[in-house]
């Protein structure tokens, strides 16, 4: 059977609002900004797929994403087969800008999917060899966005109203006041799980100062996310020695050497692995399955993508048989879906859509 080839790459900026501003210690957004890509084949099948914008994570802009797609992968693409053999020609088309090989790997493999009728997950469950699928849903925890005790506790008590059973806090812009945070988000929802996410925020002596008073108030943690700077694996590995807690590497994984650094230096019992960082659904798998491998627990997560990324992300999810509330509550901070089709949330869970692919049909 002839492969058709990829006649065109498209891209398109969209700008989602979120009902409620997200605040980490690295940024404050008010919306979700993005770069909408499709691919389309020589017979008139048309793959989506996104590139999100986080600057102070990826170091990537709309601007650049949009560049790189419209010039040297869409250069790259349009004429090569419209095949998951050109998710190489993605990745080897520019350096760097893995929010763009995102877009377009996603795109590569939404597009399969559709021309062999089949719902992404289903397609990627066959393609890596796990039985298809599977359960219907998602499920995710949601951030708490950094604040005071006061606005931390009424968020928490908001979210587990909503249904969330796993909270992650977000710490690090303030060492001394973070256990107090903690503190009033355990009291606020003690039937949820609690999460700590430092995006960098502290040094090491600021970690085991923290970690140690939860501690010994008794606090019951699932993983402490990125509690320093994400090259000083010497520091994360010795914060990772002397206090009770999982430590979850997140900014200091983009790629397969920085996971394998992580495993030399022994700075992390998890891995956080995000689409937007590492470029796509391709080197995402590797990821995951090289992390398995060396006993490293996995999660899933998300920059601010939209609903379309976190369609690609959960279907990885599901067709990789990740257990556990992963990280994947970008979509839910959005007012309403950009687009139709695709996923939907129903509190903690994400529901894919039944449609073949991402089943995303358009933006609204």
């Amino acid at each position: 059977m002839t492969v058709p080839l990829v006649a065109a790459v498209r891209t398109q900026r969209v700008r989602v609002p979120l009902h409620t501003p997200f605040v980490t210690a690295l940024r404050r957004t008010d919306f979700a900004e993005t770069v909408v890509v499709t691919v389309e084949d020589s017979e008139g099948c048309v793959g989506w797929g996104e590139a999100p914008q986080v600057w102070k994570v990826t170091g990537e802009s709309l601007a650049g994403a949009a560049a790189a797609l419209e010039g040297p992968i869409s250069d790259a693409l349009v004429g090569a087969p419209a095949d998951l053999s050109s998710t190489r020609v993605v990745q080897g088309a520019v350096f760097g800008n893995r929010s763009a090989k995102m877009a377009a790997d996603i795109a590569l493999y939404d597009l399969v999917a559709r021309r062999a009728g089949l719902p992404l997950t289903d397609y990627l469950s066959g393609l890596v060899g796990s039985r298809p699928s599977l359960q219907p849903t998602v499920l995710t925890d949601v951030t708490l966005s950094v604040g005071t005790p006061d606005e931390l506790a009424e968020a928490a008590a908001a979210r587990a109203a909503d249904g969330f059973g796993t909270l992650k806090v977000k710490v690090g812009t303030d060492p001394g006041g973070d256990a107090a945070r903690v503190l009033a988000v355990r009291e606020a929802a003690p039937g949820c799980r609690l999460r700590l996410d430092a995006n960098t925020g502290w040094r090491a002596d600021e970690a085991l100062a923290v970690l140690s008073v939860l501690a010994d108030a008794g606090v019951e943690l699932e993983f402490v996310e990125q509690p320093v700077a994400r090259r000083d694996l010497e520091a994360m590995a010795h914060v990772r020695r002397n206090q009770p807690y999982k430590i979850l590497a997140d900014e200091s994984v983009f790629d397969l050497e920085d996971l394998v650094d992580v495993i030399r230096a022994g700075a992390a019992d998890a891995v956080n692995v995000k689409l937007a960082k590492c470029g796509g659904l391709t080197p995402a798998i590797e990821l995951l399955e090289i992390a398995k491998g060396h006993g490293l627990d996995r999660l899933v997560g998300c920059m601010m993508e939209s609903h379309l990324g976190i369609g690609a992300a959960s279907a990885l999810v599901t067709a990789l048989g990740i257990r556990g509330e992963q990280d994947l509550d970008a979509g839910w901070w959005a007012r309403s879906s950009p687009y139709a089709g695709g996923i939907t949330y129903a509190g903690p869970r994400i529901e894919r859509s039944d449609g073949p692919g991402l089943g995303i049909e358009g933006v609204l």
